[in-house]
C-alpha cells in the first residue's frame, strides 16, 4: 500500500521478474534473480508466477477460454480440462461464459474473473495482483468467501497484491507501506476472526495516503 508513485508497481515488477533491481539482491527459491538473463527470468515466470493486471490485458477478439489457455500454450502443455478448472477456481462460472465469443464483450467483473483464471491455470507458486479491485468484487475473495481466499487457503498460492482498498488490506496477513520508494511500515494483521468483526461494522474501500 501507499500513494501513487511510491514504488509499489516497481517492486511488483521486480518480484515478478519483469524488471531487475539496480542494486541489491533478489532471491526466489534460492535463485539470484538479478543474475539471470532475460530468457531465464521468462522461464522462471512461466513456471512459478501468475499475474493479474490492473487493465486485465485480455485478448479482446478471442474467447475467454482461449485467453485462459494462453499460458499453457507458452509452456507447451495440453489445455484439455485445465481452463475449466482454472475458471472454476476463479469463480468464472458456467462453461458457456468461458466460451464467450469475445472476452472483450463480457462485463468488467467477468473479465477480471477470466484474468484470474488465466493467472492460475498453470498452478503458480505466487500470484501477483496489481490494483485488482477497481472494477469488481471478485478478488474480495481475499475475505475468505471467494477465489483469492480459496486460492491461498486451499491451494497454498502466495498472493501479493497492490491495493488502495483498506478493506482488502485488512484481510492480508501482512501489509507493507511504501512512501517515496522506501518501505515505511511493515505490519502483521490480527487474526481473521477479529478482522471479520471489524469489517462487519465498517465495510467498504478507503483511499489511503
Amino acid at each position: 500500500m501507499g500513494p501513487s508513485g511510491s514504488g509499489k508497481s516497481t517492486v511488483m515488477n521486480i518480484l515478478g521478474c519483469l524488471d531487475t533491481p539496480t542494486a541489491g539482491e533478489y532471491l526466489f527459491r534460492d535463485i539470484h534473480v538479478e543474475r539471470l538473463s532475460r530468457d531465464q527470468r521468462a522461464r522462471l515466470r512461466r513456471r512459478y508466477i501468475g499475474f493479474v493486471f490492473q487493465g486485465f490485458n485480455l485478448l479482446a477478439r478471442t474467447s475467454a477460454q482461449e485467453n485462459v489457455e494462453l499460458p499453457l500454450l507458452y509452456r507447451g502443455e495440453p489445455a484439455a480440462g485445465a481452463p475449466q478448472a482454472g475458471a472454476r477456481d476463479a469463480g468464472v462460472g458456467r462453461p458457456r461464459r468461458l466460451g464467450a465469443p469475445h472476452a472483450g464483450r463480457v462485463s468488467g467483473g467477468q473479465q477480471q474473473r477470466v484474468a484470474i483464471a488465466r493467472a492460475i491455470v498453470t498452478s503458480p507458486t505466487v500470484l501477483l495482483a496489481d490494483e485488482p479491485t477497481g472494477n469488481l468484487d471478485t478478488v474480495r475473495g481475499a475475505r475468505g468467501d471467494g477465489p483469492a481466499g480459496d486460492l491461498n487457503a486451499k491451494s497454498g498460492i502466495t498472493i501479493i497484491m497492490v491495493t488502495h482498498d483498506a478493506g482488502m488490506a485488512a484481510y492480508a496477513r501482512r501489509v507493507i507501506h511504501f512512501v517515496d520508494g522506501r518501505i515505511r511500515g511493515d505490519e502483521r494483521n490480527p487474526p481473521r476472526a477479529v478482522v471479520d468483526a471489524a469489517v462487519a461494522v465498517a465495510p467498504g474501500p478507503v483511499e489511503t495516503a
